[in-house]
């Protein structure tokens, strides 16, 4: 038991510093930090001023539904993030590098993991400061509001390992961001991020009720009060929005996590 216990904690400080060597580079390459910053303030504003007085949702004002779909595509599309880091560092040499060190095996991987999820925690609070400047408010108790924000983090754990298992078996960080961005954009765009799913035509409708995107919106809008917009005869994902966002978040890590660690263990190979 000493033994593991000792292993650990060297793994974990391995971990711990090449976490820091990735964060490090934010300092000289700043606008590595674009995507979880500017790009949700830009969506938040650009949606609520632009696009919020041609929108009217049932049961409350669009504001309020944005915040929703805008969490959900912002923490979907930071799959960007952890899939071209590892990438770039994976074509580029990095990882034999820190092989020739005396470092746990598993330090890279979890040293990426860590990186990139404290890079998401900073998005998040970037989305939370511009919804309360465009009138966003959280109308449940603090219980909810606290399950609201840790669907949050659950949600941009799960993609962050999507990224993770992208990142390894992808050819280039350029793939990467292609794959990314032909995968995630259809799928934040057809469902009900930015408008309520009964507007949309019959077929995208059906999509869009089935989309995870559409039942991780409406269970963060669900938790914190804010208007869902479901249609009669929704889809069983869309009346049971919280329960249903739990098992595609649940899914995704209890696929990702393994082929990404199987992934970067073929990488390490030899």
């Amino acid at each position: 038991m000493t033994a593991i216990a000792a292993n650990l904690r060297f793994g974990l400080s391995d971990s711990l510093v090449l976490a820091r060597r990735n964060l490090s580079h934010v300092r000289q390459i700043p606008e590595k930090l674009l995507d979880v910053t500017v790009q949700p303030l830009m969506f938040v504003l650009l949606f609520a001023y632009v696009f919020g007085g041609a929108i009217a949702v049932p049961g409350g004002n669009y504001h309020e539904y944005l915040m929703g779909g805008i969490f959900i595509q912002t923490l979907t599309f930071g799959v960007m993030g952890p899939a071209m880091s590892m990438a770039n560092d994976l074509s580029e040499g990095v990882l034999d590098r820190v092989r020739s060190l005396p470092v746990a095996r598993s330090a890279f991987l979890v040293g990426h993991v860590l990186a990139e999820f404290a890079a998401a925690l900073l998005g998040l609070t970037v989305m939370t400061v511009a919804g309360l400047i465009v009138g966003w408010r959280i109308h449940t108790d603090v219980p909810h509001a606290m399950a609201g924000f840790g669907l949050l983090l659950l949600v941009a754990f799960a993609m962050l390992w999507v990224g993770m298992l992208l990142g390894s078996v992808v050819r280039s960080a350029d793939a990467a961001q292609g794959l990314v961005f032909v995968v995630i954009f259809p799928l934040t765009f057809i469902a009900n991020a930015f408008v309520p799913s009964g507007t949309l035509p019959s077929v995208l409708q059906h999509f869009s009720n089935w989309n995870p995107v559409s039942a991780l919106a409406a269970g963060i809008r669900t938790l914190f009060g804010n208007p869902t917009a479901t249609p009669d005869g929704a889809a069983w994902p869309l009346q049971h929005p919280v329960a249903s966002s739990l098992m595609w978040c649940a899914v995704l890590l209890a696929v990702t996590v393994p082929l990404a660690i199987a992934a970067y263990r073929r990488r390490t190979e030899g």
